[in-house]
């Protein structure tokens, strides 16, 4: 597949004095409200269905299961949503994964067997994706291009808020009011955007090809200039997953302790992604990618020591910080590497990056959780923490390479690729002039500053 990286998206600075486009429109103000409550419905039974299970007589094993199927069948959702968006616009989209991810959570207060809790999940699974997927790409329509790493920020406060509240709320709610209460507030919060949805912005609806998306997505991965942020997000998500999961059953019976956890690391990733927004903005987002992953593994690391309050509640404020810059930096950075058209493959498959690995680490160490101990589990997992440097180094060092392309090298007159390790930004030099294309795509790999305030 031809990269999908123009020069129309190398996103150069605004010229000096020009003001700056409105942020914040009626559109994305519903479009962020329906991102908050489909993540509160999320969020409130996230780390709550593992003990749920359990107090219905599963196992650690099982409650692994049940993240897994609901990341999972997330994952599947993510897949098909680019498609169902080109047919049917994101707003049909957005309704029907709100009803999925609503409505089968009723089904838990009669029973909190491993079978239907797994069948619950994977409905709401399927929901979490099509919202997730239709929410990015209307907040990817709305927002200015000036103003993108800000307004993504703010998308990433609305995303934020529920887990500071919900994560570590759902797991108060369950031990104090019960989980009835818990599943009530998940269904009644994820039907909300049904209200919002008269108001909410559209999509342009493209002419109908079932295996448009599918190709979109298969090429999207070949790009090494999105394959490469995929797989720093990807390698983030796991650890992120298996904290959710596990560090509850880790930190029973120590009273509010994993709550207050939970608690630390969901406000700094809420400081830190709407941070990384604005700094991206003037900055660049590639430059944030390195740091962040190296503060996600060393936030890991920390959990080995679970059993120190102290060492516990410092390693999830580095890792909520480092997860929350990776979420901001590696979306917005697909975006700018993508024209318009391609939006809706880039928000879903930043999503089956974020789902895929949050899903697929509590599936994986689930087994062993019991076996091993939660502090070899969390040693295990700053393993896969550290996997996300590797893509991160190979990007920097693409963009570099991209800033030094000599003149010589370029076609003059026609189609270039300029740009390395798969990233390639085809660009015509008859109609960009020189210094423009170098400050662009210094701009691109976080070598220069960029306009407004």
């Amino acid at each position: 597949m031809t990269s999908m990286i123009s020069a129309e998206t190398a996103c150069l600075p605004a010229a000096a004095g020009q003001p700056r486009a409105r942020l914040l429109t009626g559109g994305l103000a519903r479009v962020l409200l329906s991102t908050f409550v489909t993540l509160t419905s999320f969020y409130v039974l996230l780390s709550v269905t593992p003990l749920y299970v359990r107090a219905s007589g599963g196992a650690a094993a099982g409650a692994g299961l049940a993240t897994g199927a609901l990341l999972l069948s997330a994952v599947v959702a993510e897949l098909v949503a680019p498609s169902l968006i080109r047919r049917h616009g994101g707003r049909m989209v957005l309704g029907l994964g709100a009803v999925l991810l609503g409505a089968p959570a009723l089904a838990l207060l009669g029973s909190g067997q491993l079978v239907m809790v797994m069948a619950v999940s994977v409905l709401r699974g399927l929901g979490f994706g099509l919202t997730g997927v239709a929410s990015g790409v209307l907040v990817a329509e709305v927002v200015p291009a000036d103003r993108r790493g800000e307004g993504f920020g703010l998308d990433g406060i609305a995303a934020s808020v529920p887990a500071i509240m919900a994560l570590p709320g759902g797991v108060w709610l369950a031990e104090h009011a019960g989980y009835p209460v818990v599943i009530w507030i998940a269904a009644v919060t994820a039907l909300c955007p049904l209200l919002a949805l008269p108001g909410l912005p559209g999509l342009t609806r493209r002419p109908r090809d079932a295996g448009a998306a599918a190709r979109q997505l298969r090429g999207a991965l070949r790009d090494g200039g999105l394959r490469r942020p995929f797989l720093v997000f990807l390698a983030a998500t796991m650890p992120a997953g298996i904290i959710a999961s596990f560090l509850p059953l880790a930190l029973a019976g120590s009273g509010n302790a994993a709550s207050l956890g939970l608690l630390a690391q969901a406000v700094a990733a809420t400081a830190s992604r709407w941070w990384a927004g604005r700094f991206g903005d003037r900055y660049g987002q590639a430059r944030l990618l390195i740091p962040a992953a190296a503060a996600v593994a060393a936030g890991v690391a920390a959990l080995i020591w679970v059993d120190s309050p102290a060492v516990m509640f410092a390693g999830l404020c580095v890792f909520g910080a480092g997860f929350g810059v990776l979420e901001s930096a590696t979306f917005t950075l697909m975006i700018e590497r993508v024209p318009s058209s391609s939006y809706g493959t880039v928000s879903a498959l930043w999503n089956l990056a974020y789902d895929a690995g949050y899903g697929a680490g509590p599936m994986l160490l689930g087994p062993a959780a019991g076996a091993i101990g939660y502090p070899a589990c969390f040693a295990v997992t700053t393993l896969l923490a550290c996997a996300a440097l590797l893509p991160a180094g190979r990007d920097r060092a693409a963009l570099r390479a991209a800033v030094d392309v000599r003149p010589e090298q370029r076609e003059v007159g026609g189609a270039e690729a300029v740009g390395g390790g798969g990233g390639l930004m085809p660009v015509r030099v008859d109609e960009v002039r020189r210094a423009d294309l170098v400050e662009g795509l210094a701009l691109v790999g976080g070598q220069g500053e960029r306009g407004g305030a």
